[in-house]
């Protein structure tokens, strides 16, 4: 399948971002090269890494491999929760460049927003430094509920182009999808399988037959269908073309409904008001 085929959003910024990507959270270094030389092949152009998964060395290994066009990728990475002091985080991104070996990523994310450390202001100051520099060609966050956002619209100049949450079948996250929406900020979904819970949820498993699919196929399609960008994460080849393959099935509005309805509230990870690790 040709990648042109692979829908873009726009950011409030004037550039876009693919709306379908890989996710590389806890893939092992050793095997990150590996894979993500896999996703590329298969036509994913646009890889989602972090300090803290550990694995940007890989990624940077698996994009030299593949011997694409930098115009062709996306590349997308977040700050360390242990460096949200302006210093710290200008330093951070000097080692995520050098570590992938790329001049500029195209989005670069505050991981956690960690309001009980209370220093997410100032390193989304060394964020619009770094923009400002041309080093990343947009900027956003991750895990921000819209009081954080609100926060950072009064202390600083650059809105987010991106905020990166937890998003499924089984956590809607209307609200923030609203807020985002709201504000001009595109909304990316991590997790956007719930970590395969939601795969054998009846509703799902109905609409995948339907249409001959998958069901992971079928949520996928959801989100893309509904606006967020999602890079679902496999370690599996064989998964990580299956999760490619989405764009020759349209979910109708009662499938997209009936799907929406499942929303129990239910969260996978961390709530972004109570996660305050920063790993020291």
């Amino acid at each position: 399948m040709s990648t042109t085929a692979i829908p873009s959003l726009p950011l409030n910024n004037g550039t876009s971002i693919p709306q379908l990507g890989f996710g590389t959270f806890k893939i092992p270094p050793q095997d990150t090269r590996d894979l993500v030389l896999t996703a590329l092949e298969t036509g994913y152009r646009h890889i989602d890494t972090a300090q803290m998964y550990r694995n940007e060395a890989g990624v940077g290994e698996a994009i030299a491999a593949a011997g694409l066009e930098r115009d062709e990728l996306y590349i997308t990475t977040k700050l360390n929760n242990a460096f949200h002091a302006r210093d710290d985080a200008l330093a951070a991104f000097d080692r995520s460049l050098e570590t992938l070996g790329l001049e500029h990523v195209d989005l670069f994310l505050i991981h956690w927003p960690l309001p009980a450390v209370g220093k997410f202001v100032e390193a989304w100051g060394a964020l619009e430094e770094i923009y400002a520099s041309g080093r990343a060609r947009a900027i956003g966050v991750s895990n921000f509920q819209p009081h954080h956002l609100r926060h950072l619209f009064a202390d600083t100049t650059v809105v987010p182009a991106v905020n990166q949450v937890e998003v499924h079948p089984w956590l809607g996250n209307e609200e923030v999808r609203a807020f985002d929406a709201e504000h001009g900020i595109v909304t990316e979904a991590w997790s956007p399988l719930g970590r395969g819970a939601v795969l054998e949820d009846p509703t799902v498993v109905r609409i995948a037959t339907d249409h001959g699919k998958t069901p992971a196929q079928v949520v996928l399609r959801w989100h893309l269908q509904r606006g967020d960008v999602v890079f679902p994460k496999s370690v599996t080849p064989s998964r990580i073309a299956e999760n490619f393959d989405l764009f020759d099935v349209e979910l109708s509005q009662a499938d997209m409904a009936d799907i929406t309805a499942l929303d129990r509230g239910e969260r996978i990870g961390s709530h972004p008001d109570e996660m305050n690790n920063t790993g020291r």
